[in-house]
Formats: structure tokens, sequence, C-alpha cells
């Protein structure tokens, strides 16, 4: 096999549809476009959302409640789960870098750890946030909590 003698599957490739070649062609006139209307002018764009002059679904569906742009969304982990991970992918800190790298978080999130359940190993914490009870499980255990 060359590079010469290579030819695509059959049927694999079609001729373009040759618009606006006669009426003989059956796609003379009008070029497949229908009659008269923005759509059969030159240059025409549609724009996305538009609905012919209807009122487009994103106005006429109620909007509720207030979206607020400036808040943090946090990568929650509880202390009883961290046990889980020391044990699993063998820890001696939980830090941004180790979760990044064993696949638990991506780059850009922002980690909390909450207070629920029981943590028996000592661990070193560095994340963005710590509840008071998550805190106070971790020193107890002997470890430390630095907030990045």
């Amino acid at each position: 096999m060359n590079l010469h003698t290579l030819k695509p599957e059959a049927g694999a490739v079609k001729k373009a549809k040759r618009l606006g070649r006669g009426e003989a062609s059956g796609k003379g006139g009008t070029s497949t476009k229908g009659n008269k209307g923005q759509q059969s002018r030159s240059g025409f764009k549609n724009k996305k959302g538009h609905e012919g002059g209807q009122m487009p679904i994103h106005r006429r569906l109620p909007k509720r409640g207030f979206k607020n742009p400036g808040r943090v969304e946090y990568k929650v982990f509880n202390v009883g789960q961290l046990d889980q991970l020391i044990e699993k992918y063998g820890l001696q800190e939980i830090s941004l870098e180790v979760l990044y790298m064993n696949g638990l978080i991506g780059r850009t999130d922002k980690v909390k750890v909450l207070g629920q359940g029981e943590l028996k190993a000592k661990v070193d914490l560095k994340v963005h946030a710590v509840s008071e009870k998550a805190q106070a499980a971790v020193t107890a255990a002997g470890g430390t909590v630095t907030l990045v």
C-alpha cells in the first residue's frame, strides 16, 4: 500500500449539491431556499435563539431567585473521608497538589473540609477552608491545619 494508491471507501465521497445552475437541474430559480423572505436573501445570518419574531423561549420562561455571581463553590471532604483517602492513597498530608495528583479535584477547585465522621490518623491539612468541628477533630488527632 502506497500513499498514491489510497482511495476513499465507495460511497464515502459525494458530489456537492450544485445550486442555481438552471431550471433543468431541479435546483434552479430559488436555489432550494423557498420563496421570498429574509432567509432567501444573500448574506442571511441566523442568530442563536431567534424564533422568527416570536418571543424567544429564554424570554418567555419565568426567572426565579437570584444567581450570585460571586458565589464560591467548594469541593467538600468530610473528616470521615480523610481516613479512607489516607488508607487508599497512602498519604501523609492532604494538600491541593496531592488531591489533584490523585484525581480527586480539578486544577482550579477550592477545597473545604467538614467535620462529619471520625478521624483516627494524624494528618496535616493544607486546604482553602475548614469548619470549626473539622479543625478540632484534626488537632485532636495530632495533625495541623493550614489555610491556603
